[in-house]
């Protein structure tokens, strides 16, 4: 009898907030393997915002889109023998049969790092933080940055990495714990934007002379409010605009292109892919500030395969600090 598998596949387009009938829950039987294939049993999944917007660049019927790290069971193949731990963007299955072209073995982690670190802080969030931060931003010591999504996978790295360069770090986040954890985190400022009434305000009360670098993971009028605080030749990377993936309405906006042209502002949107050169680097620098503890981590750790469609839509209401995991 043949061993069985399950996945996460996708049955319609996501319109408006994802709902569950848009996916569908399967099993599947695990197909015997050819020369040059491993099987691969996952032990930690992620989901994370872009896989709203990507949701589009599946077809019906596909296996959902994403990354995790998992262990070869069995194989065919002598570069990944068996219980070798492997990362690769397999999807949201439990189980994959692959030729070994698209897995990366596990890097070396710290002693006592959780392997899941590799699919946050020592991995795609992180990296994505690395470069959307100090690449596009080219921090300088005592600038001012506010990071908008603060409590998330990608910007409570920013946040930190920010107070290693030597800058003063503002957070926006969704609640009075998110806000707790950032200053545990080190952030200089955090305050909870669903209690701000007036956030033109609240950022000159908090950055009375401007604001030099904005690290935007939101969009919308977050944004655009944050944009009109910025000091001249002040730096935006924008990183996410999860404020509108689940709207098809588009948000009105005060306009930003006179403050933009007199306070010489730039602003860059960034795929970390295109950073790929900078992930060596990148990953030795994360991997020793963990180390060190120069960068904390919170890990919002989900139980259960049969629970990641509903992690996957707590990304969207806030109910995650930090990476969210999946732990099969």
């Amino acid at each position: 009898m043949s061993r069985k598998g399950k996945r996460w596949v996708l049955v319609k387009y996501f319109d408006g907030f994802p709902k569950e009938s848009d996916v569908r829950l399967e099993e599947f039987n695990i197909p015997a393997l050819q020369d040059g294939e491993v099987l691969v049993e996952a032990e930690f999944l992620t989901v994370d915002p872009y896989m709203r917007p990507y949701n589009r660049i599946l077809a019906e019927g596909m296996v959902m889109t994403g990354e995790q790290v998992a262990r070869v069971t069995k194989s065919r193949n002598d570069k990944f023998p068996v219980g070798t731990w492997v990362k690769g963007f397999l999807g949201w299955s439990t189980h994959t049969v692959n030729d070994g072209k698209r897995l990366n073995e596990m890097p070396t982690l710290p002693p006592n790092v959780p392997r899941s670190y590799a699919l946050g802080t020592i991995g795609m969030p992180g990296l994505t933080a690395y470069v959307g931060f100090l690449d596009i931003c080219t921090p300088k010591e005592g600038e001012i940055v506010l990071v908008s999504g603060a409590a998330g996978a990608v910007g409570s790295v920013v946040g930190q990495i920010a107070k290693i360069k030597g800058c003063r770090v503002i957070g926006s986040a969704g609640s009075d714990e998110k806000v707790k954890y950032l200053k545990e985190i080190g952030f200089d400022e955090a305050f909870n934007y669903k209690k701000t009434t007036d956030l033109d305000a609240k950022l000159k009360e908090l950055a009375p002379d401007g604001i030099d670098i904005y690290f935007d993971n939101v969009g919308g009028e977050f944004a655009t409010t944050a944009i009109m605080n910025m000091r001249k030749y002040g730096r935006i990377s924008c990183c996410g605009s999860i404020s509108t993936y689940n709207t098809d309405n588009p948000v009105k906006t005060a306009p930003i292109f006179e403050r933009m042209l007199f306070s010489e502002l730039k602003m860059q949107g960034f795929m970390n892919s295109t950073y790929a050169g900078r992930f060596p680097e990148g990953l030795a620098d994360l991997t020793k500030w963990v180390a060190e503890g120069k960068i904390k981590v919170r890990e919002h750790v989900t139980e259960g395969f049969e629970n990641m469609f509903t992690a996957f839509t707590e990304l969207f209401t806030g109910a995650n600090t930090g990476k969210a995991i999946i732990k099969v």
